[in-house]
């Protein structure tokens, strides 16, 4: 398309009409997405948002690296709404949670964003891609009723009504506005309630599936780190070098961002005595982790926001 907006439109028209879609931008271009970003939410339409960060802000620093986009990827569209965010730290995980990504907008028909890095997606790997029979794919529940009994925003167990397909016989409104069951919108307090609850608790009921980290060294560990992105890379190397200078260092990598996993940070702050938290902007996450640990372990971030990748050594040093 010709400009990230109009690209976030067709994406969602796309998936209206029941095609998986997805986009890619950098920077700017993700401000660009933010209002289409929360129609999405708000329409609970299934899409896919790859943002590779570079620094900013506006113009800033392109092709150069920056974590600068997380609570942008969090907070960036006003209003309250749930999101799902994702951030590899290889090509392979790349590609993994690409697939993810796509089946969780799925699964829970909501917008999700694949948060990269400069680093990570100018990155050359080899990789063994998997067999495509054994790729689990996920597709939206599709209504079981006759299009006349179709109810489109009706709650259920789950949260997630099941989504018809325009242009296979289901006529629905749908809306950026605060809206009903039959997507038509409304101003009666227990219908927005309803509305605005039932976005939240779909993800919330998927938490346990929705949150991935990889925990590295962290049974023993008195400090652990907490890294996530192209730093985490960094941050698997002076654990190394810290084991073997007797030190017992972890990590945990944060491969989803949002919802935050509170669920894996909580246990470690009641047993370790400090977290670190490298990062590549000003402590986005840091303050993240200030509030989870919530005053149990001593929590130290490092910084660097220079446009030049952290390198073990600082990471080593700052311990």
């Amino acid at each position: 398309m010709e400009d990230e907006i109009a690209s976030m439109g067709a994406v969602i028209g796309a998936s209206i009409g029941g095609l998986k879609s997805m986009t890619a931008t950098s920077g700017p271009g993700f401000s660009l997405m933010q209002e289409h970003i929360g129609f999405a939410a708000i329409a609970e339409t299934p899409c896919v948002v790859v943002n590779v960060m570079r620094g900013g802000p506006s113009t800033g620093l392109p092709t150069r690296p920056s974590q600068g986009d997380v609570m942008q990827a969090r907070w960036g569209t006003h209003g309250d709404h749930p999101i799902i965010v994702l951030t590899p730290h290889s090509v392979k995980e790349t590609f993994d949670l690409t697939v993810t990504a796509v089946n969780f907008s799925e699964k829970y028909r909501v917008p999700v964003t694949l948060l990269m890095d400069e680093v990570v997606g100018h990155m050359r790997e080899k990789v063994r891609l998997p067999e495509a029979e054994s790729i689990k794919i996920i597709d939206r529940i599709k209504p079981d009723v006759p299009p006349h009994w179709y109810k489109p925003f009706e709650d259920n167990k789950t949260g997630v009504p099941p989504m018809a397909n325009f242009g296979e016989g289901y006529r629905y409104h749908i809306t950026g506005l605060t809206h009903d069951v039959m997507g038509f919108p409304t101003s009666k307090p227990d219908e927005i309630k309803a509305c605005i609850e039932r976005l939240f608790r779909k993800i919330t009921l998927g938490l346990k599936d929705i949150q991935l980290c990889e925990h590295v060294m962290v049974d023993d560990a008195e400090v652990v780190i907490v890294a996530y992105g192209c730093v985490a890379r960094t941050a698997k190397q002076a654990v190394r070098e810290l084991r073997e200078r007797g030190i017992k260092a972890g990590l945990l990598r944060l491969i989803t961002l949002w919802p935050f996993p509170r669920r894996a940070l909580e246990p470690l702050a009641r047993k370790v005595g400090k977290f670190i938290v490298p990062e590549m902007n000003m402590g986005q996450i840091y303050r993240e982790v200030l509030r989870v640990n919530a005053g149990r372990a001593e929590v130290v971030k490092l910084n660097r926001v220079d446009g030049e990748l952290m390198t073990p050594q600082e990471i080593v040093e700052a311990l």
